[in-house]
């Protein structure tokens, strides 16, 4: 297992900052533009991210995208789903109580290794 970062901008320089640079490889400068990205998405298996326009772009190209979002979310995730009418390639990781990113991270992991296990 592998995890690659699609992070741009100045926040992709948290990598080497929180020491996880060995861990996760980083894709920044190999991004240019959008089609960088749908092609970085589409050699993936598994997309995880925020609500931002690569997990968007993950359900646009039908690809495995796990999304994690807060109690109140955007519009468009609506509420007390765990799924997008929109894209039916996601799965909604959302907080069980406003601030609860434990709860979120701890489920995700969990599928994770559940995924992982086969």
């Amino acid at each position: 297992m592998a995890f690659h970062s699609l992070q741009v901008g100045p926040r992709s320089a948290d990598l080497a900052a929180t020491g996880c640079a060995g861990l996760i490889r980083d894709h920044s400068p190999n991004i240019s533009d959008f089609a960088d990205t749908a092609a970085l998405v589409a050699a993936l298996d598994l997309v995880i991210s925020v609500d931002t326009s690569v997990c968007h772009l993950a359900g646009a190209l039908g690809k495995p995208c796990w999304v994690v979002i807060p109690y109140t979310p955007d519009w468009r995730w609506l509420m007390q789903r765990e799924d997008s009418p929109w894209y039916p390639s996601l799965r909604l990781f959302r907080q069980a109580s406003f601030g609860d990113w434990p709860g979120v991270f701890s489920r995700l992991a969990a599928a994770l290794e559940k995924m992982i296990a086969g």
